[in-house]
């Protein structure tokens, strides 16, 4: 028989299945969210939220992480989904969406979670649709999902070992994204949200290792809720720098990795090419679990704005940004 939910009596269906099941029954099926906030310098403590369904296990987790006081900080807290695969909550963290698309409210128990959170996220643009994208090693799927982008302010506190500190205007992005999604079969992909005074810029590219060019989105939203214009195309010469702020080779597992720097070009189908100078310090690597991970970058566009950023690059193997890693399955070829 099969299992329902509350949800599985609104009009909601798209395939002909309950809610709790997907169409690909993959071990790498989820649907998540991810909130990112930070200062508008771009130059003190940042913080990232997840909220994820996996419905291979049955189960729900959240991720809380960041770099407060300079630490780097990263935890999880899990559930089973135990016939509720759709409330976004765990034991000690949780997800609402009072206003869909406009006003979400994150909390996570500071004496359970390694980054307590009291914030609510107000957005400052419209959302952006991502097209589904896909992708194929050999046989096996490692990668078909689609995405929603979104800028917004964040107001609220958030707290670390007993201290508690504010949240006041804030910056930051926030993405809801479902399908199937391999992390380490990934060979490149490079997620950029970039934050200036008139809106966002905001990126998710893929490549193969030799640099091949799989699948490029994303748009440019203004803060005057106008429709989000999408990008076409996309160029990016990024770098790692090491702490004299040198270029450096992430290596293996990324151990002289403190920054990264460089320079990007946006192309917009309204006929804009916007270039981007990003700078900054490499916050939240993923290691041990995945190469690479979140920077936190200063930006200044060639036409004079200046804002703040979180540049994601991670991977499993890339010429450029990850020559040296070991991998243990086959990559998309």
């Amino acid at each position: 028989m099969a299992a329902l939910s509350p949800n599985d009596e609104l009009f909601v269906h798209q395939i002909p299945l309950p809610l709790g099941e997907v169409a690909e029954a993959s071990r790498w099926w989820r649907e998540s969210y991810f909130f990112e906030l930070h200062r508008p310098d771009a130059a003190g403590d940042v913080v990232f939220m997840t909220m994820a369904h996996y419905p291979a296990t049955a189960t729900m987790d959240s991720l809380q992480m960041g770099r407060v006081e300079g630490k780097k900080i990263l935890g999880r807290l899990e559930r089973p989904d135990a016939g509720d695969p759709h409330t976004p909550s765990v034991h000690g963290a949780s997800v609402q969406v009072i206003e869909p698309f406009e006003l979400i409210k994150l909390w996570a128990d500071p004496d359970m979670a390694a980054i307590g959170l009291d914030v609510t996220f107000r957005a400052r643009t419209k959302p952006y649709g991502l097209r589904r994208g896909t992708l194929r090693a050999l046989d096996e799927l490692v990668w078909d999902q689609s995405h929603i982008l979104q800028s917004g302010v964040y107001e609220g506190t958030y707290s670390v070992d007993g201290r508690t500190f504010p949240v006041d205007g804030w910056l930051g992005q926030r993405d809801h994204s479902w399908g199937v999604r391999d992390h380490g079969r990934c060979p490149l992909w490079i997620w950029l949200q970039i934050q200036l005074d008139d809106g966002f810029l905001g990126v998710w590219h893929w490549e193969l290792a030799n640099g091949t060019p799989v699948y490029t989105d994303g748009c440019w939203a203004g803060s005057d809720r106008s429709d989000p214009v999408p990008i076409v195309d996309f160029r990016h010469e990024l770098t790692w720098t090491s702490g004299d702020a040198k270029p450096v080779s992430y290596g293996v597992n990324g151990e002289a990795v403190v920054g990264l720097s460089g320079h990007c070009e946006f192309f917009l189908e309204d006929g804009r090419v916007i270039a981007v100078e990003a700078q900054g310090t490499f916050d939240r690597p993923y290691e041990p679990f995945h190469r690479g991970g979140l920077s936190q970058v200063r930006v200044t566009t060639d036409d004079g704005r200046s804002g703040s950023a979180i540049y994601e690059i991670t991977g499993a193997r890339h010429h450029k940004y990850f020559p040296d890693t070991v991998v243990e399955r086959p990559l998309p070829q």
